[in-house]
């Protein structure tokens, strides 16, 4: 995780090489001479595409996390805090959301919306908003009993008031568990979406469409599709483990 992060910053400021500049004479070159990675069947600089891939795949789980939070927290708050109607409704409403796989529910909102990265962006977020919700709802509807709360109610406290003073804090540190396990989904998705052709546009690479076009020339050269597919196989594990040590730490659900 900490690499490609760090792949991802480096990026902005200092690339091995131009991304999309390709040498016809230089192709499918195993690392060494000049390429530590070696190049694509276009003689593009799998380091160089692969760090951008970081940072794309990096931006599409960010946004995917705050999207999710951003619609998915004050949801679940509202329903899980007021119970009655608001709950049903809300309810109602995010589980029609969520009996929806999610990669079909993204590649559906994709389909819609165009290909690219902010359609992209948008609808892995989307994807998010319900799994935010209910842990949001359950967190409220256990806090909303304790004593503190009630005692706080019966002095007059304004609701918006107890959910930001006694009820977000109890229930921030699951969230902040699920956001993690959330990235490394985002980023798995967003690598199926390009795969696909549905999420980020060649010649910007990703590493769902870096694997994409690895894949006509496997029976030549492995290594166009082996940087790519480990890239996304350790931000993938690297968040889960995140997720993981943060639950056991008596965070998560």
């Amino acid at each position: 995780m900490g690499v490609v992060g760090l792949a991802a910053l480096v990026s902005l400021v200092w690339l091995p090489a131009d991304p999309n500049a390709g040498d016809l004479l230089a192709r499918l070159k195993p690392p060494g001479g000049g390429h530590v990675l070696g190049t694509d069947a276009f003689g593009r600089d799998l380091l160089a595409r692969v760090m951008v891939g970081a940072r794309s795949a990096l931006a599409v789980g960010l946004v995917a996390v705050g999207v999710g939070l951003g619609l998915g927290l004050p949801l679940g708050l509202l329903a899980g805090f007021y119970g009655g109607l608001v709950d049903r409704a809300l309810t109602l409403l995010l589980d029609a959301v969520y009996v929806f796989p999610t990669l079909l529910l993204v590649m559906l909102l994709v389909t819609a919306w165009g290909a690219g990265l902010l359609p992209a962006m948008l609808a892995v977020g989307v994807s998010a908003v319900p799994v935010f919700a209910r842990l949001a709802r359950s967190g409220a509807v256990s806090v909303r009993a304790e004593p503190y709360v009630e005692a706080a109610q019966a002095l007059g406290a304004r609701p918006a008031r107890v959910l930001g003073r006694h009820v977000l804090p109890n229930i921030l540190t699951p969230l902040i568990v699920q956001a993690s396990f959330t990235l490394g989904a985002a980023i798995l998705i967003e690598g199926a979406l390009s795969y696909l052709g549905l999420g980020i546009q060649p010649p910007q690479a990703s590493w769902g469409n870096m694997l994409r076009e690895a894949q006509s020339f496997l029976y030549l050269s492995a290594y166009p599709t082996v940087v790519p597919g480990v890239a996304i196989m350790l931000a993938v594990l690297g968040f889960n483990l995140l997720g993981d040590g943060l639950r056991g730490r008596g965070g998560g659900p």
